[in-house]
């Protein structure tokens, strides 16, 4: 019971890529070294995070400069070479996005290998994580599909033939990012949904998807500088998100705005991963505070239906700080769960 795990990203050592840096590049040119560094960087974060005391862990997208075009880059029909600086998450900032210039296949797999060798290196249960498909259809330009519903099925169909694999590899929970459900509102409950659930169709092990209101960057905090004292995105996508396929919704609390009762509105019916730690902070939260938030989530749910987690990944921080918050995350949930 209030099992805990993390969103996604962690920083990324020194040796593998430049740290506290969003989309930054690897540090080694040659292949062979850069698999090697990006295996010793997975293992590391797997043993943070069991050190730490998390109960499930992840790969910490080590191997991913990116958590959209890591899976982008082996999809056919998508030009990196021919990169458009476009605006994002609704114009929120603009970003160098990599065209879609055909039908989008997946000629194999892509994030299997990964996944065994994760799985091969712990015993905890063992998240992976990727973009869902209206997140990945907001981080593209694209001039063949023109029809953004389309182009998230045609997504969603390869995210479902990956998922399958990433499963028989060894993955107990799927996560699907999607950041651009806290943007595009009044698509989720239709086409956000629709492609969600077609992502996870025949996928035995749990699926979640994650909703947050993005990294400590700074075109995010003033995003967030603008929405007022109440943050209420949430409101208007979880009843759908409550009726949807996915076991488990991911939510942003810690340090938010957003009212911990919209918990409610998944009426019992999904778990919660409850955002404890805040992302954008360089400071640990104190255990106290983590079960605070927990707490106030017992509130609204029981308490079987509650993950405590990172409210976000986690890459953009110093590797130290990370540590701090994940430990604090990890010792908050204890105290939780010894008052139960």
């Amino acid at each position: 019971m209030l099992k805990t795990t993390v969103t996604g990203s962690l920083p990324k050592p020194a040796w593998l890529a430049q740290p506290e840096v969003l989309w930054a590049p690897w540090a080694a040119d040659d292949p062979g070294q850069l698999e090697e560094a990006k295996h010793d960087a997975v293992r590391l974060a797997i043993r943070d995070q069991e050190e730490a005391g998390i109960d499930i862990v992840s790969d910490g997208e080590q191997s991913r400069q990116h958590f959209v075009h890591g899976i982008l880059e082996k999809i056919e029909g998508i030009d990196f070479e021919n990169k458009q600086r476009i605006g994002i998450r609704d114009d929120r900032y603009e970003a160098d996005c990599p065209t879609v210039v055909s039908e989008v296949k997946r000629s194999g797999p892509i994030h299997a290998n990964e996944v065994a060798f994760a799985r091969a290196h712990t015993d905890h249960d063992l998240k992976f994580t990727m973009p869902g498909p209206m997140t990945i259809v907001d981080t593209l330009a694209d001039a063949h599909y023109d029809d953004r519903p389309a182009l998230a099925m045609a997504f969603a169909d390869i995210l479902n033939q990956e998922a399958r694999e990433i499963e028989a590899a060894g993955a107990n929970v799927i996560q699907f990012d999607e950041p651009a459900f806290n943007v595009y509102l009044d698509a989720v409950p239709t086409w956000g949904v629709e492609a969600l659930n077609r992502a996870v169709e025949g996928v035995a092990c749990t699926t979640a998807v994650h909703i947050c209101y993005g990294y400590g960057i700074k075109a995010n905090l003033d995003w967030k500088a603008t929405l007022g004292a109440v943050w209420d995105q949430y409101e208007k996508t979880l009843p759908a998100l409550a009726a949807s396929n996915i076991d488990q919704v991911s939510l942003e609390f810690a340090g938010s705005r957003v009212p911990i009762e919209v918990i409610a509105l998944l009426d019992g019916k999904k778990d919660v991963l409850v955002g404890a730690i805040d992302v954008t902070t360089l400071e640990a939260e104190t255990p106290g505070q983590v079960a605070a938030v927990i707490r106030s989530a017992l509130e609204h749910t029981a308490p079987e239906r509650i993950f405590p987690c990172t409210n976000c990944g986690m890459v953009p921080l110093p590797r130290s700080v990370s540590q701090g918050k994940l430990k604090a995350l990890a010792a908050g949930a204890a105290l939780v769960r010894a008052e139960l």
